[in-house]
């Protein structure tokens, strides 16, 4: 009879321990999910600022096609990528392709930014100040964002190699999640806007 108390309990405190891991590891995956979510509102707020800014600027830098068209092929290319990690930000691929786009992207703008210094009408337009304004808004909510979930994936990443909830992360088939880092230095620096 002992044995079988002894069994029943040891049963009961197996399934506890499964149980809770698994809904540890599904509270955290859903916390990256849900930092991403942020990220992707903020990246959305930029990609739909940039055509503004280029349109803006069409008036100004008649001579400069080359560039505005640039700053267009890698916006669509970052919303791209960015629609490709809102459907699984779990994904380490996606999420590669997404730094490399907004890298991309962070890139353009710079050179972007650079050319229209000079214009001096066009750095003077109020509009192309306001656009600048929240275009630097939006780099800071990004970069918060990002801080965000790179703090949710790292806290779900760890939970899920540690001992023992590895074993329910591995039966379960929680895979490891991929930060969101940007990889050259030179994406890494939000482009410079700059109309004083």
């Amino acid at each position: 009879m002992i044995a079988v108390v002894v069994l029943l309990v040891v049963v009961v405190l197996l399934v506890a321990f499964f149980v809770g891991g698994y809904n540890r590891l599904v509270a955290l995956r859903n916390r990256f999910k849900n930092a991403f979510a942020q990220i992707d509102v903020q990246l959305q707020r930029r990609h739909d600022l940039i055509p503004n800014l280029v349109e803006t600027a069409k008036a100004y830098m008649k001579h400069e096609r080359e560039t505005l068209e640039a700053v267009i092929a890698a916006r669509n290319q970052a919303v791209a990528a960015q629609k490709a990690a809102a459907a699984n930000p779990a994904d380490a691929a996606a999420m590669r392709g997404l730094a490399g786009a907004e890298g991309a992207l962070t890139g353009v703008l710079g050179r972007l930014f650079a050319v229209m210094e000079a214009y001096p009408n066009l750095k003077a337009d109020q509009n192309m100040r306001q656009l600048s304004e929240e275009l630097t808004s939006t780099e800071n909510r990004v970069a918060f964002a990002r801080q965000a979930f790179n703090d949710a994936v790292m806290a779900y990443n760890t939970a899920r190699e540690v001992f023992p909830t590895v074993i329910v992360a591995n039966m379960f088939g929680f895979t490891a999640a991929q930060l969101f880092e940007i990889e050259s230095p030179a994406q890494r620096a939000a482009p410079k806007v700059s109309f004083t």
